[in-house]
């Protein structure tokens, strides 16, 4: 193999797959990057069995050839090299990579690239067409709410379902639901539903960020993987086997009262509340009073800590309902409002004990669910 490309293309395109690389495995390999010539570029590929993504990028091609060289190694390099051209030569014999650009040398020591890992690629089967910044905004606005704990592997994961001309991401960790729904550019003949990991998910979205044409995603036969398909990148992922919960249930068909507020002054207040939460289960109150003849509706946000003190901050709402007091966790309360993607939001409520239930004003395809802490007075 005989190579040269752009350090900032190689730079780039191994920051891509950076995060397939399997950080501990007992084959060695798997802590390798993959170079390959591919039709006149150049295939940048890594894997850790339940991850792959495949990166190509533009290359001067002089002899074809592949090899594998440890990511981190190569990574580091690369990076602290000037941006100049990068020439690679592999010696067969000795597995070596040697690299040159500018007035640096080195040599890698590299593994056959035949004990690599073989990674699937969408054929000609059923795919389904996704707009980029649709599919960004829904991973953003589902993963956060993904479990994280391996204890149920479900959780871990994202409901996906497509049919007809609609799909819904679904995503829960047993404390709150995230759920959004958007319309296919081009329906789909059947219905599929999978569970995505969210990590994998995740992955598509920070790959994508240039991304302007579809992507295409496609489920193998076996429906044990899943493919997207982006203009110079692949991400292969392993299918989350099992039932998801049915989320529907989880989402209350009711409430006694409905609280507008900016979306901006409320993260504000939960971001000060916070200091004092942390030291108290990370629990913030909403009290939540309608407007009377002493004035408009407001919200009060407050937390309370044994150690440090309190603190109380209101904020203008339009309350349509009772008064109510309810509380919640710090956290899930900023992810959501750093996820809305809307001036206002809505929280529906039905007392101290039920679900909240948050959507953005002006748009129905975004639904969050938050269970309650329980608190004594």
């Amino acid at each position: 193999m005989k190579v040269s490309c752009l350090q900032e293309n190689l730079a780039k395109g191994l920051s891509i797959i950076s995060r397939a690389v399997a950080s501990r495995s007992t084959l060695p390999v798997l802590g390798n990057v993959l170079i390959a010539t591919d039709q006149g570029r150049l295939k940048l590929a890594a894997t850790n069995l339940e991850l792959a993504v495949t990166c190509w990028i533009g290359a001067k091609v002089d002899e074809d050839g592949a090899t594998t060289v440890p990511a981190r190694v190569l990574g580091d390099f690369v990076n602290s090299l000037p941006p100049e051209r990068i020439d690679m030569e592999l010696n067969v014999r000795t597995q070596t990579l040697h690299l040159k650009c500018a007035r640096y040398d080195a040599n890698i020591k590299g593994i056959d690239a035949s004990e690599f890992p073989i990674i699937p690629t969408i054929g000609d089967g059923k795919r389904i067409s996704l707009e980029p910044e649709t599919l960004r905004e829904m991973i953003e606005q589902v993963t956060f709410a993904a479990a994280t704990d391996e204890s149920r592997p479900v959780l871990t994961g994202v409901a996906a379902k497509f049919e007809k001309d609609k799909v819904t991401f679904a995503a829960a960790d047993g404390f709150r639901l995230s759920v959004r729904n958007a319309t296919l550019t081009a329906p789909v003949d059947q219905p599929v539903s999978v569970i995505i990991p969210a990590k994998a998910l995740q992955e598509v979205g920070r790959v994508s960020g240039d991304q302007e044409e579809a992507i295409e995603m496609a489920v193998t036969e076996n429906r044990s993987q899943v493919l997207f398909r982006l203009t110079n990148i692949e991400i292969v992922s392993q299918l989350i086997d099992g039932v998801f919960p049915d989320f529907t249930r989880i989402i209350p068909e009711s409430h006694a009262t409905r609280t507008v507020v900016s979306t901006a002054e409320l993260q504000n207040a939960v971001k000060a509340s916070s200091v004092f939460a942390r030291e108290s289960m990370n629990t913030i109150r909403l009290q939540v009073a309608p407007a009377n003849e002493l004035g408009g509706g407001k919200m009060t946000i407050t937390a309370t800590s044994a150690e440090s003190g309190d603190n109380v901050g209101d904020i203008d709402a339009t309350v349509d309902g009772e008064s109510v007091e309810i509380a919640f966790n710090a956290r899930y309360l900023a992810d959501v409002l750093n996820n809305l993607r809307a001036p206002q939001i809505a929280i529906e409520t039905s007392g101290s004990s039920s679900p909240g239930v948050f959507k953005a004003v002006g748009r129905d395809d975004f639904t969050h669910v938050i269970m309650p802490m329980h608190v004594g007075k």
